[in-house]
């Protein structure tokens, strides 16, 4: 009968080590910071960039004007290397985004790419006198302007066609 105390002695010491394990792991789990929600992201000042893309682009650069405060400019880039292109993404009042994107690239190349691979739908809009056809199917959704020669502009993101379409109303082309 001696064998069976030590026998009961480990497996004792067992869960009591088992125990002041799982006492450590929610301790370290109460003092490391959860932070759920999303970082905030910085609002960036595209008017710099706006004005020399205005000067230095072949086509009117889009910009938008009296979108709410509650749009918030988050990126924007013009390059001019290989082709002239444009870039203005905003985060809307909603948690989304939509993208301003322009380019003298190859016109299906370029609505590909700004897409993320949407194909274009049947369903046209008439926005503010110009032509904009939908796009899905892609990792966005996009209007893209018809009828333009020699650029293209397209925009798309994550948000719904009310928040895209509201981003084509606000558009001036200079």
């Amino acid at each position: 009968m001696a064998g069976s105390n030590g026998k009961q002695k480990t497996a004792r010491d067992m869960i009591l080590s088992l125990g002041l394990i799982v006492i450590a792991a929610w301790v370290i789990y109460l003092f490391v910071p959860h932070d759920d929600h999303a970082p905030d992201i910085k609002r960036v000042d595209y008017r710099v960039e706006l004005l020399t893309a205005r000067r230095a682009a072949s086509y009117p650069v889009a910009a938008p004007e009296g979108l709410s405060g509650n749009w918030k400019a988050t990126s924007v880039r013009f390059q001019g290397a290989d082709f002239d292109s444009w870039h203005l993404g905003f985060q809307t009042p909603d948690g989304q985004y939509v993208a301003v994107e322009q380019s003298t690239q190859k016109r299906s190349q370029f609505i590909d790419e700004a897409s993320q691979g949407g194909q274009a739908t049947k369903v046209t809009e008439e926005i503010g006198g110009r032509t904009w056809t939908r796009y899905t199917g892609g990792r966005y959704d996009a209007l893209v302007l018809q009828g333009t020669e020699g650029s293209t502009t397209v925009v798309a993101g994550t948000a719904s066609f009310e928040r895209l379409t509201e981003m084509v109303k606000a558009l001036e082309l200079a």
